[in-house]
């Protein structure tokens, strides 16, 4: 299968070198379970844009320091992108930014939270429990980063899961048991250090000293990246044998 990434932000310059951008962040996120998988970039929030869904059997949306509801001139067009995807049944899974982008694209809707940043590792509960996402019904651990939410869900979407900070945690679009996509507000993407590493150079400079020690303490608390990437990979592999 061939997977196009849909870069809509960019790493640290102090942490590309070590980590990479976020497409080999998500490359090797699908290579943990099946080493199988083509990708590809595409260069979203540096004005590149695909033309069709069909350019690649599945996409993923990356994470970014931008908001779904910021005025720049490539957010329209990735929404409508998105649609399209949804439209053609082509898959689309979303993650942080992709999570909330895909629901605004959708019908829902995306604020800065006054909850202000969510930072750290988040204990995420279930709301449904379909099949497919076995590994993670009974409640998932994972890297938090953001300070906005989707707080309006959009119509034809399940809510999978909540926390503490987030309502919408987790979303399901099309048939609960057979989804077009799924998106997740945490970061099964990410590692430890790298969660550390932007730490370091970016977010303790603008996040209160408290929220930030609290998030440094848990950040050796196991996380579900091993699952969510066998998700993810069996979800692109069963559409695509729905194809044939």
């Amino acid at each position: 299968m061939r997977i196009g990434i849909l870069e809509t932000g960019n790493v640290n310059e102090h942490l590309v070198i070590e980590h990479g951008r976020y497409g080999d962040m998500f490359s090797a996120l699908l290579a943990q379970s099946d080493p199988g998988f083509e990708t590809f970039y595409v260069h979203v929030v540096g004005g590149e844009m695909p033309q069709d869904p069909t350019e690649a059997d599945g996409w993923m949306i990356t994470g970014s320091r931008h908001g779904a509801y910021d005025d720049l001139p490539w957010i329209d067009p990735l929404k409508a992108f998105l649609r399209s995807c949804l439209d053609r049944e082509v898959p689309v899974v979303g993650i942080c930014f992709g999570h909330q982008i895909l629901a605004e694209a959708m019908g829902g809707r995306v604020v800065k939270s006054d909850k202000g940043w969510g930072l750290g590792v988040h204990r995420y509960l279930p709301v449904a429990q379909p099949g497919w996402a076995s590994a993670v019904n009974e409640g998932w651990s994972g890297y938090a980063i953001h300070q906005d939410q989707v707080i309006e869900t959009p119509e034809g979407a399940h809510l999978l899961a909540r926390s503490e900070f987030c309502e919408t945690a987790a979303l399901a679009y099309g048939p609960l048991e057979d989804p077009t996509a799924i998106t997740v507000q945490s970061h099964p993407e990410f590692s430890r250090d790298f969660v550390q590493g932007l730490i370091d150079v970016r977010l303790r400079k603008i996040i209160d000293p408290a929220i930030v020690g609290v998030a440094e303490a848990e950040l050796n608390t196991p996380v579900a990246n091993a699952d969510w990437s066998r998700i993810f990979a069996e979800f692109f592999r069963k559409k695509d044998q729905a194809k044939t």
